[in-house]
């Protein structure tokens, strides 16, 4: 097992502390309010000191040059959220699915969900009671967003400064242990967002202490981070094997990768991966690694690798969700726009192909070339989406497609990405058509919170001039608990309904569709023709999965080469399809 740099260590007779601090003329640590103590100084910036009697739940602070007291930035634990003491934690865990060793890659069908808006209580132990309507569902693994430790009582999650903590709103670390052990115990794989761009404004000390960790740039949420300083490498390489191997979460999906401006002379992509896969090695379990990466770095993905070894199994495919957003809404504004022109070929391509965008310049990035060729990559190496938290979210209302398609629209294209060979995943809520939003919501006390507010009506300003004070104001309580799902409107019939569709469809895709994909290959090919959509994928067993979808209002005719297999939805394509038919084959 890879030794440990960062954090406490727990010993049988007393816990050793340790900080790098290479800026602190003098650190001292101070135990459950008792007298400072001060820290021996060691090579390159460390600072040690092992406390005999010190063990689990000892609270503790670093005290900077008689200045200032700080939590450890490897904390297990914050009880009084990220100013507070830290508190030593002991991760040792009775796991009740001993014999849980993951789930293959292929078999992923996701669910993503905010801890705290989940549940009306909105922690890890009250989202254990959804878990069975996850896999009733048909869902095999759900997506927490980032739970690292953020100022306040409510947050996206990805403003954490403590990245080894899991923050207190939502309970203890045996609490998230306990909604794994659960999961497992239901065949429920379970990912974790992490954050490796930056860190968050409010409880952030490093740069009182540790400078290098920063290097002079920014990225869109706070300064950069340096990984060509081994320490910093250190820290996010033990933070990524902490989440799996005391956690034993069964994946990470790192939050946008193409934000980290110094990736160092090894990537800090490749290292991560490198140190995941030995940890899978030792382990036997299936590990897998997620990007968000919005320059579609297509060689970082190879979604057949036995254990990571440098790369990523999959992307979540934003070009996906922006085409259908087009062909559904209409909308053109923004990044929209990169799809605003000939849609339906971009879709077709990204069937196709995995991305829209392999090298061609960009509209919205002002000419500049986005992407690499994708083509050779099977379509297990992409995440298809509808929706997410950040395309609802980073809306001025929050609001979900839902209320902005025809049912008939969204229906259609949910049968498309449920049944297609890319990994599907949907927003919790969105499997029974929640109409719910789901904005912004933050914690955040005095200037912070009013340059949050500013920073959010600047983004949204026509809309918002619109709405007049009717806007979600991000810091109050109440468009926090407009997010929180209502539950209840499962008892409606048209939710029922949709509900019903996605369970079909889900459950036709682990009985037909994914013990297909087990050793897939590139291989597909797709076409649009005036709202029709044509597309094949060979498959592992040598059969081909054949789609024919009208994405349009007005009825258009099958093509005179369509192939007759052994229909999986819908019956054999009439020689007219009507508006937003989809039909689904195996030839």
């Amino acid at each position: 097992m890879r030794a440990t740099c960062h954090g406490p260590l727990i010993a049988r007779d007393g816990v050793t502390f340790r900080l790098w601090a290479p800026a602190a003329k003098r650190v001292d640590l101070v135990v459950q309010d008792g007298e400072p103590q001060a820290m021996a100084a060691q090579a390159g910036g460390w600072r040690v000191l092992t406390v005999p009697g010190a063990g689990p739940g000892t609270l503790y602070r670093f005290r900077i040059d008689d200045e200032l007291d700080v939590p450890d930035p490897a904390s297990r634990f914050q009880p009084r959220d990220v100013n507070g003491p830290s508190e030593v934690a002991d991760l040792a865990y009775d796991w009740q699915a001993r014999d849980w060793r993951g789930r293959p890659w292929h078999e992923t069908s996701l669910l993503e969900l905010h801890v705290g808006a989940f549940t009306p209580e909105g922690t890890f132990r009250a989202a254990i009671e959804r878990l069975d309507h996850v896999v009733e569902t048909g869902f095999t693994a759900i997506e927490l967003m980032a739970v690292a430790d953020v100022a306040g009582a409510r947050n996206w999650g990805y403003d954490g400064v403590l990245p080894f903590a899991p923050d207190g709103a939502y309970g203890r670390p045996e609490d998230l242990q306990v909604l794994i052990d659960a999961a497992h115990a239901r065949g429920l794989m379970v990912f974790l967002d992490v954050v490796y761009n930056h860190f968050g404004p409010e409880g952030n000390y490093l740069g009182r202490y540790a400078p290098p960790f920063f290097v002079d740039a920014q990225t869109p949420w706070g300064a950069a981070i340096d990984y060509s300083v081994p320490e910093v490498r250190t820290f996010v390489v033990e933070n990524a094997l902490h989440w799996l191997r005391d956690y034993r979460f069964d994946g990470l999906r790192l939050d946008a990768v193409h934000a980290i401006v110094v990736p160092g002379e090894l990537s800090i992509l490749t290292e991560i991966s490198e140190a995941v896969g030995l940890l899978a090695q030792e382990t036997g379990r299936y590990i897998h690694l997620m990007l968000e990466n919005d320059d579609n770095t297509a060689h970082l993905l190879d979604p057949g690798a036995e254990v990571p070894q440098g790369s990523y199994r999959a992307q979540w495919n934003d070009d996906y969700h922006h085409a259908f957003h087009v062909l559904l809404t209409g909308e053109g504004h923004g990044y929209y726009g990169d799809y605003a022109d000939e849609t339906g070929t971009r879709l077709a391509r990204i069937l196709a192909d995995g991305f829209a965008y392999q090298g061609e310049p960009s509209p919205h990035r002002q000419g500049a070339t986005r992407g690499e060729p994708s083509g050779d990559l099977p379509a297990t190496a992409f995440i298809s989406f509808l929706q997410n938290h950040d395309q609802i979210g980073n809306r001025a209302l929050g609001d979900r497609l839902t209320v902005l398609a025809p049912a008939a629209a969204v229906e259609a294209a949910l049968v498309v990405t449920l049944l297609g060979p890319q990994v599907p995943m949907m927003f919790m809520g969105d499997e029974w058509g929640s109409t719910q939003p789901f904005p912004f919501f933050c914690d955040f006390q005095g200037d912070l919170a009013d340059a949050v507010r500013r920073g959010r009506r600047s983004e949204f300003e026509a809309a918002y001039a619109k709405l007049g004070n009717n806007w979600p104001d991000p810091l109050d309580p109440e468009t926090f608990r407009s997010a929180v799902l209502d539950w209840s409107a499962l008892g409606q019939e048209e939710h029922r309904r949709r509900l019903d569709l996605v369970r079909r469809l889900l459950h036709l895709r682990a009985r037909e569709i994914v013990p297909r994909l087990s050793k897939l290959q590139s291989g597909a090919q797709a076409h649009w023709d005036a709202g029709l959509m044509t597309a094949t994928w060979d498959l592992s067993d040598g059969s081909q999965l054949v789609l024919m979808a009208n994405l349009s209002d007005a009825p258009v005719a099958r093509p005179a080469s369509w192939r007759e297999g052994r229909p999986l939805w819908g019956s054999a394509p009439p020689p007219q399809l009507g508006p937003w038919s989809v039909h689904w084959s195996l030839a």
